[in-house]
């Protein structure tokens, strides 16, 4: 498959207009990416060759994540390097909740500004119980963004089922919506709102302007498959999950997701990014 490229002219140009809705003439503008949690055991024989072949495929951009806050600065310049001369860009990064303490905070922002990150993101939390806790979060979250913008940086946060899943009156990540800086992505993980039996598309429009980044991962119901489904085999109504993020939730990126199929990471990856492409143009 022909590499494709995404200039990052462009790509400044179409985030400039975001997060205002989408028309369905613009779908095609908003790329989409690989989270390389998607390819771990290949990247940890061969990162570079592996960066290679995510860009053959024809993504058009990836998510590096928490491994890369090991590497030093002449290796993180030398992936800005590698994806320059790929024609791809790192979109975002995922984080350990650490990393966007203010201990480490400066690291992170480095590296980020290095790759040629835009955003930040707290990839998950581990708060005390109950809503006092997960303000907590927020509140560092918002601490998190202010140091990051000085930047040019933004934060994000990226949910798991833990927070759809209902904690007395509220879902966690209604707390965290609540209570952090509108500049705040809300990574959606529609996979794990879909195992939480929650409605990915009710909860993009109950925050517009604020799913500006998505990992498309699929999920079924069905015990013996659950996240092993490749993308369009499970249950997410991608249709109209596309429709909700171009129209309202301010998406300026996707990104292809998987933790494991019946085929290699590599297999997987070029499949996910094949059927993205049919079920997107639908």
């Amino acid at each position: 498959m022909p590499l494709r490229t995404f200039p990052r002219r462009s790509f400044l140009a179409i985030s400039a207009t975001l997060p205002w809705a989408f028309s369905a003439r613009a779908l095609a503008s908003i790329p989409v990416g690989l989270e390389l949690y998607s390819v771990r055991s290949e990247l940890k024989q061969n990162l570079e060759a592996t960066v290679r072949a995510v860009a053959q495929m024809g993504y058009q951009g990836v998510e590096f994540y928490a491994p890369y806050f090991e590497w030093s600065e002449n290796q993180t310049k030398q992936m800005r390097k590698l994806l320059d001369d790929l024609g791809i860009r790192c979109f975002s990064t995922h984080n350990d909740s650490s990393f966007l303490s203010p201990e480490k905070i400066g690291r992170a922002r480095d590296m980020n500004l290095i790759l040629g990150s835009k955003y930040v993101v707290m990839a998950s939390a581990k708060p005390k119980p109950g809503p006092d806790g997960w303000k907590a979060v927020a509140d560092s979250l918002n601490v998190a963004a202010d140091q990051l913008e000085a930047s040019g940086l933004k934060a994000g946060y990226h949910n798991h089922q833990r927070e759809f899943t209902p904690d007395g009156s509220q879902r966690p990540i209604e707390i965290l919506a609540k209570n952090t800086k509108p500049s705040i992505m809300l990574q959606l993980d529609v996979g794990t709102c879909l195992e939480a039996g929650s409605d990915p598309v009710a909860w993009i429009r109950a925050n517009p302007g604020r799913i500006r980044s998505l990992h498309c991962k699929d999920w079924s119901p069905d015990p013996a498959k659950g996240y092993t489904v490749l993308f369009g085999e499970g249950s997410a109504d991608w249709k109209n999950i596309f429709a909700a993020a171009e129209s309202a939730g301010g998406v300026e990126y996707y990104l292809v997701e998987q933790e494991g199929s019946r085929f290699s990471e590599l297999e997987t990856a070029e499949r996910c990014l094949k059927s993205f492409r049919l079920k997107h143009a639908d």
